[in-house]
């Protein structure tokens, strides 16, 4: 079998299951991993410890990968709302946002600026369709904008935003935070245009919770201060007992403590399992899943609202039929996992989604 064919082999969740965007069940090799760790973890013995410890680096190393950037870049977190938190806690400035946006990002951004004195304000946009695009990020443009921030892939639309337009339309001079839990490791895309990439390997990585990352480049780190920065993200030699140090000048200055590494060996593994494959392989491979399902839709007269060019989508397929609850109710007794909400069912695939699974999804359909 090819790399890819081997990948979509490791699927073992249940038949019927479409909520990837929800949740990604735990691979085989993320549950292996942390159960090898915490055997590690049992005997008290320096070498399991140390071990174990250096699965921190290995998930950094993995995401830094993925990303395109240098490991020092990386710090991990429980998740990417503390990434995000780390990101909008230290700027200063007008913040550009989508009020539709997970409230990840909203929440987040309206306490960071309730805590800012005023040096921190959001803008709130209302973009058609939830969709934030460059016209609609430029509209909102004057010179006390500092930063855009936005989810590269809309959990309501399921749209894929243009980062290299978001680039463009923003400057060189404001940073792009962008928030990739719908899309890191199953999308290709030049990272290098955001300034700041949060993610979370509880979706399509398969790795669990607590697998949070982010990603702060140099140019991030020079305009937002560590402000939630804690004793493991000095500049000291060891434990900064009796002094104060400065920040170290990498990404870990963006972290509290120090990282779950039960955690991070997970999300290593699940990685490990993405690089093994290759993310255009993925990429692809999901992009069939997802023509799949429209098509399925398309064929029993379901609405699809979510984009359908290649370069606007991820893995959500969003259907839009006139009674939601009523559907989502059916595909659940006929054993289909889906997410309705907004007035709308969300249906994810993965690259590992099987012909029984959408055959499922078909016969569900074709009952209405």
């Amino acid at each position: 079998m090819s790399a890819i064919d081997d990948y979509a082999a490791t699927f073992g969740e249940d038949p019927g299951y479409l909520n990837w965007a929800a949740f990604g069940p735990m691979s085989r090799a993320a549950r292996t991993a942390q159960a090898v760790d915490a055997e590690l973890l049992s005997t008290g013995r320096p070498e399991g410890i140390a071990e174990v410890f250096g699965r921190v680096s290995a998930a950094q190393a993995g995401v830094a990968e993925l990303l395109g950037s240098d490991p020092s870049d990386v710090t991990l977190h429980a998740s990417s709302s503390h990434g995000l938190q780390h990101a909008l806690a230290g700027l200063e400035g007008t913040v550009v946002a989508s009020s539709a946006e997970f409230p990840s990002v909203t929440i987040t951004l309206d306490r960071a600026a309730a805590a800012s004195g005023g040096r921190l304000v959001p803008r709130w946009i209302a973009p058609a369709g939830t969709r934030v695009t460059a016209d609609a990020v430029s509209a909102a443009l004057d010179p006390s904008v500092t930063a855009l921030v936005v989810s590269h892939v809309d959990y309501r639309s399921g749209y894929r935003a243009d980062v290299a337009a978001l680039r463009e339309a923003i400057g060189p001079d404001r940073l792009l935070i962008l928030d990739a839990v719908q899309s890191f490791g199953v999308v290709a895309e030049d990272w290098a245009a955001a300034d700041v990439v949060v993610g979370h390997g509880y979706k399509w990585l398969r790795a669990g919770r607590g697998t949070g990352f982010a990603r702060f480049s140099p140019a991030a780190r020079e305009r937002i201060r560590p402000v939630l920065s804690g004793f493991t993200a000095t500049a000291a030699a060891g434990l900064p007992a009796d002094e104060l140090p400065e920040p170290v000048a990498t990404g870990q200055a963006y972290a509290v403590s120090g990282a779950d590494t039960l955690a991070a060996g997970r999300l290593a593994a699940g990685i490990d399992e993405i690089r093994a494959a290759g993310v255009p392989a993925v990429a692809e491979r999901l992009a069939r899943r997802v023509d799949a399902v429209q098509e399925i839709a398309d064929r029993h007269g379901v609405v699809v609202s979510s984009p359908r060019a290649p370069e606007e989508r991820a893995g959500i397929v969003v259907l839009a039929p006139a009674d939601p609850e009523g559907l989502g109710e059916r595909l659940a007794r006929a054993g289909v996992r889906v997410t309705v909400r907004s007035g709308a069912v969300r249906v994810a695939p993965h690259a590992g989604t099987t012909d029984e699974t959408l055959g499922m999804l078909d016969a569900a359909l074709a009952e209405g």
